[in-house]
């Protein structure tokens, strides 16, 4: 029993002993487990802070720098995305606005084509060998001899697909012709404007020069050897005019402008010839007041006669001899009863020998027949073609030998 007793204490001390170790290694354990759990939760020290804090940053600014790469990616590909929408627009519209260009030229050609055969046609018309107001070449409406011709019904219009052109036909032969004006003729122009008279022969004789071959100056004209002493110089054409402005260029009228247009020196659209030439008026100087300018009675292309049935009374008064009775007669005979030239009652002169009918005296007549006709073959066509919202203004200058029209010049605006 004893025996037995010491075994059980000696086993009893043996799970003591075994419970004890467990005990104090659960105590080594979770010491070294608080040890760990106090090293991950004391604090850090200030350096360690900062390298921490310096990795947040940069990893920040990483994240930063690359959402701006993205959103600039995003706009460069955007703008490159909306010009070339732009520009493919553009192109789309050169496209059609080309294609409209070639229809506008070939719809205002067949215009022209249309005003040519209209004009032959009323050189057929019998008791219609003069040219007047009251024809459908300036009326667009069948005259008194034209109502059984084939012009009845004929509007001065086209329309050829989704394209439309009107015309408009006005003689030259209602002004003079600048290049073949003789002297008597542009003297007589410029003194009914009330050019002072000093200036009269300079400005005519520089005409004249202007347009003629030769080295030599007239009396008051003006060659080479005056314009190139000008600043900027530059030479005399010696050739006939091809637009009328070319006069802004000559001798007289270069210091003048309004001689060309009319009117008076503020009332001029361009000065730059006046400017550049260093012609400019002195402050406060009274300017020159033109009832017309050279441009409204003159003409680079006609026959170089004046027809007294289509000229103005502008017109009519610079003929030498003509004075303004004289005009009054004239623009009263031609109007008929009603008073009204372009009307189907109107009496245009057949020729120029019914100028006595008019109340114009044999002897004036004479004189002034040299200048005048009754009929034009000279003619500007302006035509006016629309394509959808576009509109240009195209010109042609038609030449008239009988039933025959050549056109000898076809231009636009630009």
């Amino acid at each position: 029993m004893k025996l037995s007793v010491n075994l059980l204490s000696e086993r009893g001390s043996a799970t003591r002993g075994h419970v004890l170790m467990q005990e104090t290694c659960g105590a080594n354990h979770g010491a070294r487990r608080a040890r760990t759990f106090l090293r991950l939760t004391e604090p850090r020290s200030a350096a360690a802070c900062r390298s921490v804090a310096a990795k947040q940053m940069e990893g920040n600014s990483s994240d930063g720098f690359a959402l701006i790469i993205v959103m600039l990616a995003i706009f460069v590909l955007a703008s490159m995305a909306a010009y070339l929408a732009f520009a493919m627009k553009v192109e789309t519209k050169l496209a059609v606005t080309a294609g409209d260009d070639q229809k506008m030229i070939w719809l205002a050609r067949s215009a022209v084509e249309e005003a040519r055969w209209g004009l032959a046609q009323e050189k057929t018309i019998p008791n219609q060998q003069y040219t007047a107001l009251n024809q459908w070449w300036a009326t667009g409406v069948a005259g008194p001899f034209e109502t059984n011709s084939v012009l009845v019904g004929v509007p001065q219009s086209i329309q050829l697909g989704d394209g439309t052109a009107t015309y408009k036909i006005i003689d030259l032969e209602r002004y003079a012709n600048i290049n073949v004006a003789p002297t008597p003729l542009l003297q007589q122009a410029l003194t009914v404007m009330g050019v002072d008279a000093d200036e009269v022969s300079i400005v005519s004789d520089s005409i004249q020069d202007w347009v003629q071959a030769g080295d030599s100056p007239r009396i008051a004209g003006a060659k080479n050897d005056y314009y190139q002493s000008l600043n900027p110089p530059y030479n005399c054409k010696e050739a006939p005019i091809d637009d009328m402005s070319e006069l802004l260029l000559v001798r007289g009228i270069a210091d003048d402008p309004a001689i060309y247009y009319g009117g008076s020196l503020p009332n001029i659209p361009a000065s730059r010839f006046q400017h550049q030439l260093g012609f400019a008026g002195s402050p406060g100087e009274q300017p020159p007041q033109y009832p017309f300018g050279l441009k409204d009675v003159f003409t680079p292309f006609s026959t170089g006669q004046i027809n007294i049935n289509t000229a103005d009374a502008n017109t009519l008064q610079i003929i030498p001899g003509v004075d303004t009775n004289t005009v009054a007669a004239i623009l009263q005979y031609r109007a008929g009863p009603s008073g009204d030239a372009t009307g189907p009652d109107a009496t245009p002169f057949q020729n120029v020998g019914q100028l006595s009918a008019a109340g114009i005296s044999p002897a004036a007549a004479q004189a002034i027949s040299r200048y005048c006709t009754t009929s034009s073959s000279t003619f500007k066509v302006i035509v006016t073609a629309t394509i959808a919202q576009d509109t240009r203004t195209f010109y042609a200058i038609l030449f008239q030998a009988g039933a025959k029209v050549e056109v000898v010049d076809f231009y636009w605006d630009e």
